[in-house]
């Protein structure tokens, strides 16, 4: 099983995870709680009830890098580009825009 923490400016938003039954994505019920939540896509607006799916959901997909920067991933991280979920915990820490993937579990004091 594969986890990472969605950050939305900085503020956890949600969990996406990858196991055996696809993908799951959940908001945070902090963040849904909050009175400045915003939905991280468009096509997964603010709800209670978690996202699920047998592929990778396309606004995650999309952080993905494409074209020769998806080759020196691959390369780098020796990373097979089926393997969305890896890629995605791979090059999406820092993303352009405001979403932020980190896998679960790291201390971030450390980076």
């Amino acid at each position: 099983m594969k986890q990472a923490e969605i950050f939305m400016r900085d503020k956890l938003a949600g969990m996406l995870t990858e196991d055996e039954n696809g993908f799951t994505f959940q908001y945070n019920p902090d963040y849904l709680n909050s009175g400045d939540s915003e939905a991280i896509s468009l096509t997964m607006p603010l709800k209670n009830e978690p996202y699920k799916d047998k592929v990778l959901f396309p606004f995650f997909d999309g952080l993905i890098p494409e074209g020769w920067l998806l080759v020196i991933a691959e390369r780098s991280w020796k990373i097979n580009q089926r393997d969305r979920m890896s890629l995605l915990l791979a090059c999406c820490k820092d993303c352009i825009g405001a979403i932020s993937v980190i896998p679960a579990n790291i201390d971030r004091n450390e980076e």
